[in-house]
């Protein structure tokens, strides 16, 4: 019997196997080179270009389960999530789609008799809609005559809906068209049995039937020559219907979830409605944060990364709200592991990075979250709204989420908490300003320039053929200049120039492009780059130097061999780091990015800490070995399935097709990888790290050099520590035991030039004792001092402190240029005076800012001219203390 959550999902991958569908994995959560989407938010996502007509596929049957955010867009159930019954940020998605082939009366067949023949879904319990039809489109008469005719769905039980419920669109161009919609009837408890009651209906199957295209924004629909069938459903709704309970969040994936944020929180699931939230909430957002991380997304501050760290402390939050104390969202992203891991192999290979990952996020978020709750209690900066509700500023707002990791929906939840509102004008304003100065932009690529689409439809795509060869013969698809196609291209001039087949290799993969030549009768190029604007289109960036050339023409394209021998030298080494890295560091450490470029490497990966010199030594030295070894470097074109079945590596922001290129370097290291490579690990020759550093949260670079650029780096530095030996009087032998002298020797002097300064700053004690002024009946001292060593000022202040016995101390100096300011308070006058809001306004003087402690704060600034007004300026502040 079918019951579990990997019954359904099983059952149904087998049922539309079974039925002439190739069973397709589940697409990466990032969907690879579409910048329109943030997250995959349909099964059909990995097919858009299929549907588009971009795409072929050699099967015309597809079948997929596949992971889903709704976060973003108008795809955003964030709000509702733990609040419904059925709102989650990730989903899984089961569809089956067609390609040209079966359309309605299959469609609707499946479906039905998956529901109900093999998962056993009362029949009387199932409702279906279509579309009613509008002025764009007529009623889905089809649709209805299936459902009715053929199935046998009661008339009475077919409700029609408008184009908002029953038509689809992939926007304001490309295919569309109705909808028809499976649903479960909960009863007639839940209210009237209309579309619009959700309680009562709740979808469970969806068929989109693709049999319109628009060409034109506000153009007319025209019918398919050859309509497709989009299918989705929801894997959670389906077995909340199969095991009979009320919530998604009761079904036996979830339920562990809730119940481990109960058990970590000593608090019963079921007992406290707004606890119930909460709990559903962290078990809702563990999942989505462990296939996030899963996949090489890492909580930060912009894009996805930014999603992902607003939803990891959206539950960190609630964390805090049920009084769990101590770090949790790991344990419960590891219940995630545990429960999905069968289905979804990446949660097992990358189980301790997703720990560590949370680990870390919480211990970040939980560093600014009491204070961030401090400063909105003792906020007094507020707007007086309606009744007199109070309205937090939305400048305010925005620097909670710029400076402490609160983003707006946190705000607003605890506003729902503490009475409040945001101002969300101002927080849009101060956001738009704060990008204005950042200089974010949008997430993903602009879109290829119509020239290359042009040439693509008209003349197709381009064979790569220099994976065996340097040189080939071919013929000019077309020309595109400033992204519009041209006929021709002559001396001087400059453009891309489209190839039939081409030995030149495209930049992709984090590999660099070729260069060369092309040559025509009577014309000649030089190739400087060479890009992909489109999958399958190769455009080379020429500069003429002699002749014309023209759409058309037969060319000879011949690329520069040293530099693709250089080339390949680093993207072999690159994957011979990637295994030393791996081997040193752990199977968490894994390629989040590379450049391959013929005179250095950079290899971008995941780890948490800097890599101590040991570390960078042993993956230098396995990396020798594995060059000393000589193993033989092998490609193969095999299916992904089978590809992953060796082991392989494999990247899931990359867009892998059904055929895939696996390069085995003697069997130690197995990548899947579209770039060029040396015949045999020992042709990397020498390998050197150059640097190694933090480019992300969780995410660490290593450049690095083969090969001749080796020798040439290796050659600079010998040049280097020679000259450092010249300027030290030693040889190149000696030079570090002259250098560790000299280090202890500067150890030295800066310790006696700081004493001496400590003795210049405090020399003058008594004379300021004497200068001590009373005012409003505190004693008080301002002066500027020799020095504005921030150290000794300090120091000056905290003797003053011990003398002064009562009162505030403001001293200034000239530190190297700049203004350096110090305020100290006594401890009985810190409930008077605070030192961080004092010297708030003192520095404002010199042009600078400030803050501390109410006992001691300390500021700088550029006009140290103004250092004597500044100083003075604390009489008046004592004087007035609200001022």
């Amino acid at each position: 019997m079918i019951r579990t959550t990997s019954d359904v999902r099983s059952a149904f991958l087998r049922y539309f196997e079974s039925n002439g569908h190739q069973v397709i994995p589940s697409g990466s959560l990032v969907p690879p080179q579409d910048p329109t989407l943030m997250f995959a938010n349909a099964g059909m996502v990995q097919f858009k270009n299929v549907f588009t007509g971009r795409q072929k596929r050699p099967a015309p049957r597809a079948t997929t389960v596949q992971k889903c955010i709704r976060i973003s867009g108008k795809h955003n159930d964030l709000e509702n999530v733990g609040r419904t019954s059925r709102h989650h940020t990730f989903f899984e998605m089961l569809g089956n789609f067609s390609f040209g082939d079966y359309f309605k009366q299959d469609a609707c067949r499946f479906g039905w008799e998956f529901l109900t023949d093999v998962l056993g879904f009362d029949r009387s319990r199932l409702w279906v809609s279509v579309f009613r039809g509008d002025d764009n489109a007529p009623r889905d008469e089809e649709a209805v005559r299936i459902w009715t005719q053929q199935l046998g769905v009661p008339a009475e039980r077919v409700l029609e809906g408008s184009a908002a419920d029953n038509f689809w669109s992939m926007g304001d161009t490309g295919p569309c068209g109705p909808c028809s919609e499976i649903m479960y009837d909960r009863g007639e408890r839940f209210g009237e049995a209309k579309l619009e009651n959700g309680e009562r209906f709740f979808e469970v199957w969806n068929l989109v039937f693709m049999q319109y295209m628009v060409e034109e924004a506000g153009g007319p629909m025209k019918k398919l020559p050859a309509p497709c069938i989009d299918t989705g459903a929801g894997l959670e709704r389906i077995v909340s219907v199969l095991q009979n309970v009320e919530s998604n969040y009761d079904i036996d994936l979830f339920a562990p979830l809730v119940s481990l944020a109960g058990t970590i929180a000593k608090k019963k699931y079921g007992s406290d409605a707004e606890d119930d939230v909460s709990m559903r909430v962290i078990a809702d957002h563990a999942r989505m944060a462990a296939h996030l991380i899963s996949e090489g997304i890492f909580p930060e501050k912009t894009g996805r990364e930014y999603v992902l760290r607003r939803v990891m402390r959206r539950a960190i939050r609630h964390g805090h709200r049920l009084g769990i104390e101590d770090l949790f969202l790991h344990r419960v992203a590891m219940a995630v592991v545990d429960g999905m891991g069968s289905a979804y192999p990446e949660l097992v290979e990358r189980r301790e990075l997703i720990e560590k990952v949370c680990a870390q996020e919480e211990e970040r978020f939980r560093l600014t979250l009491t204070r961030g709750l401090s400063l909105l209690a003792e906020n007094s900066d507020w707007h007086q709204g309606p009744a007199g509700k109070r309205i937090l500023p939305g400048n305010i707002a925005f620097e909670l989420s710029a400076t402490y990791g609160f983003p707006l929906d946190l705000v607003e939840v605890i506003g729902a908490e503490d009475g409040f509102t945001v101002d969300y004008d101002g927080y849009e304003s101060a956001k738009d300003s704060h990008k204005l100065r950042s200089g974010a932009g949008r997430i993903g690529e602009e879109a290829a320039a119509p020239g290359y689409r042009d040439i693509l439809e008209a003349r197709g795509k381009t064979e790569f053929t220099g994976y065996d060869r340097l040189t080939d013969d071919a013929v000019v698809l077309g020309i595109v200049v400033d992204g519009a196609s041209v006929q021709s291209l002559s001396a001087g001039q400059e453009g891309d120039i489209v190839l039939s087949r081409t030995p030149f290799y495209g930049e992709s993969g984090g590999q660099v492009g070729d260069t060369g030549r092309l040559t025509a009768a009577g014309a000649e190029a030089t190739v400087t780059d060479v890009t992909r604007p489109l999958p399958g289109l190769f455009a080379h960036r020429v500069r003429v130097a002699g002749g014309t050339f023209r759409a058309g023409d037969p060319i000879t394209a011949t690329v520069d061999g040293d530099r693709r021998k250089d080339i390949a030298r680093h993207h072999t080494a690159t994957h011979l780091l990637h295994l030393a890295i791996r081997r040193v560091l752990g199977p968490h450490a894994t390629q989040k990015g590379s450049r391959v470029a013929p005179d250095s490497l950079r290899f971008d990966f995941t780890h948490f800490e800097a890599l101590p010199d040991a570390q960078l030594r042993d993956i230098e030295r396995i990396v020798a070995e594995l060059v000393i070894d000589n193993y033989p470097v092998e490609t193969t074109v095999t299916s992904l399935q089978d590809a992953r079945a060796t082991g392989a590596m494999a990247l899931f922001e990359e867009n892998y097709g059904d055929r895939v290129r696996l390069v085995d370097v003697g069997g130690q290291s197995r990548e899947l990888c579209g770039g060029t490579h040396a015949s045999r690990s020992g042709d990397v020759g020498p390998f050197f790290i150059v640097s190694e550093g933090g480019v992300a949260a969780g995410v660490r670079r290593i450049e690095a050099v083969c090969g001749h650029a080796a020798v040439a780096f290796i050659a600079r530095e010998r040049e280097r520590m020679a000259a450092c030996a010249d300027l030290l009087k030693t040889t190149p032998s000696t030079l570090l035991d002259r250098v560790e002298k000299c280090v202890v020797r500067e150890k030295e002097l800066v310790r006696q030039v700081e004493k001496l300064q400590r003795e210049l700053a405090s020399g003058g004690g008594a004379d300021l004792m004497s200068q001590m002024k009373k005012v409003a009946g505190v004693n008080v001292i301002g002066a500027v001092l020799p020095t504005g060593d921030p150290a000794a000022l300090r120091d000056s202040a905290d003797t003053l402190r011990q003398k002064i016995g009562s009162g505030v101390i403001c001293l200034g100096g000239d530190n190297g240029g700049k203004a350096a300011l110090v305020v100290a308070v006594t401890p009985d006058l810190v409930g008077r005076f605070h030192a961080g809001r004092l010297i708030g306004d003192i520095a404002k003087v010199v042009g600078g800012r400030g803050g501390g402690r109410p006992d001691l704060a300390q500021a700088g600034g550029t006009e140290v001219g103004r250092l004597a007004d500044a100083v003075a300026l604390i009489y008046d502040r004592v004087m007035q203390p609200a001022g």
